[in-house]
């Protein structure tokens, strides 16, 4: 019973990963994301719902557009089989439990903020601060989500980057900042710890590894939300057991 659960929250996934692609694509151009309908970007032609099934229609098509021939972003099933499998897990570690959809929630967040600032170097403030007021209601309203713990965590996050991006112009934006107060809320003091710690040493990793191969330069920044997006994410589903394990260390 439990991998058919998998498979329908999986199936539910790619379903949400494709609206993840809307928000993807028109918020940073700060389009509408209900009008117009979804259509080709190439020959704006309406798409069918035959056009739209997440996944199946992409290697339907062979990646094409159906009217013109225009190349569709490989991106596009990239996200909607990540969100099916992000489901499919986060069902598998919560099952049925009031954990789930919250869960599932900040990692869809977390997710659009990270592609956008792949792709466009922008964390988009039209995301974070609703999110920030999400998950300030639902600390209020959910004692098991203490509010109290978020406002720390939120203000802690915010405190550590902001050092960084006061210090340095070119390396920290103040977009990164507000992100890592967005993570604080939804993890929590202490686990905003884990959050932005694996953020850092994520990317750190990645930007020593890419210099080595040359084909990055020290000049050269790198979008740092996505690694903040892992490293929150790490947080919210094994933040505890982290931290446990690292205080053990010194027991």
């Amino acid at each position: 019973m439990t991998i058919t659960w998998m498979i329908l929250f999986g199936m539910l996934g790619l379903v949400v990963g494709s609206f993840l692609n809307v928000c993807i694509d028109r918020l940073p151009a700060k389009k509408s994301l209900a009008y117009p309908p979804s259509h080709c970007d190439t020959c704006q032609h309406p798409l069918k719902i035959r056009d739209n099934i997440p996944v199946f229609s992409y290697l339907w098509l062979r990646g094409k557009c159906r009217y013109c021939g225009a190349r569709i972003p490989q991106r596009i099933l990239w996200v909607e089989l990540s969100t099916g499998i992000l489901f499919a897990f986060l069902f598998w570690r919560y099952g049925l439990t009031l954990e789930f959809p919250l869960i599932a929630f900040y990692t869809c967040i977390l997710f659009v903020l990270a592609v956008i600032d792949l792709r466009h170097k922008l964390i988009l403030n039209v995301i974070v601060y609703p999110a920030a007021a999400i998950a300030l209601i639902i600390g209020f309203f959910l004692p098991e989500f203490d509010i109290y713990k978020g406002l720390l965590g939120g203000a802690v996050g915010f405190a550590i980057l902001m050092i960084p991006a006061l210090v340095s112009r070119t390396g920290m934006g103040w977009g990164d900042v507000k992100m890592a107060g967005l993570i604080g809320l939804m993890t929590g003091y202490p686990r905003v710890f884990v959050g932005l710690l694996g953020g850092i040493i994520l990317g750190g990793v990645t930007a020593v590894t890419l210099i080595i191969l040359k084909k990055k330069s020290r000049k050269d920044t790198i979008p740092f939300g996505p690694f903040l997006a892992l490293g929150a994410f790490l947080a919210l589903i094994y933040g505890q057991e982290l931290l446990d394990w690292y205080l053990a260390l010194f027991i």
